[in-house]
């Protein structure tokens, strides 16, 4: 059984059991605070802190894991990206303080940077040719100019609001970051020909929620002579499905899958060709 690495609080880790349960692998844990649980009897989790993740999975005490990015770079381990699973979205960014007077990474040269991401933000500013002083910090790095500790930072912002309120101003973006399935760099899973196939079979099921995601599923009886038209409102995956209806005489039913994002107009368009009987549904997989 295959052994996965699991952020055990925050919203990664919200998202993360979200996203098992919409696969049909729900966290069956004994209790709250359980540090192991079953992935709907077919895969053991193992509940770690995000940034431990890389190395629990570098070091083999777990096949596989999901954690951020972020957190993948700043380890320094060596290993292969699965699937980008296109939540905890974040930028890890440069900032300084309004009245700094920094507007770009050579203005940075000599300066004090404090991060909670010390081996990024260095690759970052030896690459830039930049020479600063790195300023470890175990959190809350947007406070560090105000405090004197340093006069810029590296950190971490969705919207950049917490910047702002703080009195900081982007200069540049690290790296964007994303959860992640991540495994060890070109090992097998135990060399196990079963842990492959099991993995491969989780890659499968994730990324069958992830594509069904912000897509839904379009049925509605039109008019024969208008299917030509109804390829254009419906384009589908492939087109969209076209099925008889038992005396339905002029009319056909077709079905298709459309973004979510389009779907009012997509309704609106079929129902000026005469389109009825509309009916519009979530998915929860689609394989492509």
């Amino acid at each position: 059984m295959l052994k996965i690495a699991l952020p055990n609080k925050g919203r990664l880790a919200d998202e993360t059991r979200e996203l098992f349960e919409d696969a049909g692998l729900p966290v069956r844990a004994r209790g709250d605070r359980a540090l192991s649980a079953s992935l709907g009897g077919e895969f053991e989790a193992i509940f770690v802190r995000a940034q431990d993740i890389p190395e629990f999975v570098a070091d083999g005490a777990a096949d596989a894991g999901i954690t951020g990015w972020d957190l993948v770079c700043e380890s320094e381990r060596e290993l292969d990206v699965r699937l980008d699973l296109d939540f905890g979205r974040c930028r890890l960014v440069v900032a300084a303080r309004d009245e700094s007077g920094v507007t770009s990474v050579s203005d940075i040269a000599s300066s004090r940077v404090a991060t909670a991401f010390p081996r990024v933000a260095r690759r970052f500013f030896d690459q830039a040719g930049c020479h600063v002083e790195i300023v470890p910090v175990s959190g809350a790095a947007e406070i560090a100019p105000h405090l004197g500790i340093a006069d810029v930072v590296v950190d971490l912002t969705s919207t950049g609001s917490t910047l702002r309120v703080n009195g900081l101003r982007e200069v540049a973006t690290v790296l964007e970051s994303s959860a992640r399935l991540v495994t060890r760099r070109q090992v097998d899973p135990a060399g196990d020909p079963a842990k492959r196939r099991a993995l491969s079979e989780l890659v499968t099921a994730l990324d069958s929620v992830l594509h069904a995601r912000g897509q839904r599923y379009v049925m509605a009886n039109v008019p024969r002579d208008a299917l030509d038209r109804v390829r254009e409102v419906l384009p589908g995956l492939n087109g969209p499905t076209v099925i008889d209806i038992l005396n339905g005489g002029t009319h056909v039913a077709v079905h298709a899958v459309v973004p979510a994002a389009a779907v009012y107009r997509t309704i609106a368009d079929l129902k000026a060709l005469g389109g009825a009987g509309i009916l519009v549904t979530r998915i929860e997989r689609l394989m492509p």
